[in-house]
């Protein structure tokens, strides 16, 4: 495993220090998560051809530069590298191997997929890649939407050593550390991993603040306690703060952690394991999501 550092982003890296050695970059998905980091890649001075399949949400981009293609094969022509960051695996599939796919036009391309889709899908779509010609880097995220317009994300690197330079400064733009863990595969099970952690202790979070209003004592007595010991992680008294305050805007969104925790599991069984705690606290969370699927996770709290 190795990690990079980014250079800082205070200063915005100028055109002319990416065009001569860094091809054009296609980037496919510019929801809450991609167009932040779309727009981050543009203002660092990348050369960027962007598609969604929602056109309107890829428009703005034009303001900073970028070519809004209406397929994704049209976003790849001329491109070098390519990052999808789209709903799930079955979207991802659609992009590169549906009509206008972006895999019918461009070997060797770098495919770089971002977005969270779970092992299946990620040995499912390196096998096409491959098929194709093009190299596969999976390459899932940490962190929400405030990271990723700060360009403070955590980049879960995985692929072949021959594009690591090439990737650096793209990555860089993105982040604020790439980890590089191994052949392409390891990326999307560290995120698996880190996010199984991430709705664990939310439910936890959750739980211990009804369990304390139940018990008749002041909620925020106990977060306060938390916090003035090691038991308080940062990310659960931020959680418990807002969950108190009734605040679930969302920065990670309920439907979204559900199918990450969902992922997780079914990665589990799949090498003959299970993830009791996370199987247990999916039922609730389900149930929460009919109404509060585009809220914040911590919306469960509503229903602990």
């Amino acid at each position: 495993m190795t990690t990079t550092q980014p250079p800082s982003h205070d200063t915005p890296v100028a055109l002319g220090d990416h065009t001569a050695k860094t091809p054009v970059i296609a980037f496919l998905g510019t929801g809450r998560m991609g167009s932040p980091m779309a727009e981050n890649l543009a203002r660092s001075g990348f050369r960027l051809r962007v598609w969604n399949r929602t056109s309107s949400r890829a428009t703005a981009l034009a303001e900073h530069g970028a070519f809004v293609a209406h397929t994704p094969a049209e976003a790849v022509q001329g491109a070098g590298i390519l990052i999808t960051m789209l709903a799930d695996g079955p979207a991802t599939e659609r992009a590169a191997i549906g009509p206008d796919g972006f895999l019918s036009c461009c070997p060797g391309l770098i495919w770089v997929q971002m977005a969270t889709v779970g092992a299946r899908w990620s040995a499912r779509l390196a096998v096409t890649a491959a098929r194709h010609g093009v190299t596969f880097v999976d390459a899932p995220v940490s962190g929400s939407q405030g990271p990723a317009r700060t360009g403070q994300l955590i980049i879960l690197a995985s692929g072949p050593d021959r594009v690591h330079d090439m990737l650096t400064p793209v990555f860089g733009a993105l982040g604020r550390a790439t980890v590089w863990l191994g052949p392409a595969g390891a990326g999307t099970k560290a995120k698996l991993v880190l996010n199984t952690w991430l709705v664990d202790l939310v439910e936890t979070t959750a739980e211990a603040l009804s369990f304390a209003g139940r018990l008749g004592l002041d909620p925020a007595s106990i977060v306060a306690l938390l916090q003035s010991t090691p038991l308080g992680s940062p990310y659960a008294v931020q959680k418990a703060t807002t969950m108190l305050a009734g605040d679930f805007t969302p920065a990670f969104a309920l439907k979204h952690a559900v199918k990450d925790a969902e992922l997780a599991v079914q990665a589990a069984y799949g090498i003959g394991t299970h993830l009791p705690l996370t199987e247990a606290l999916l039922p609730r969370w389900r149930h929460t999501a009919v109404e509060h699927a585009d809220e914040d996770l911590s919306a469960v709290y509503i229903t602990a």
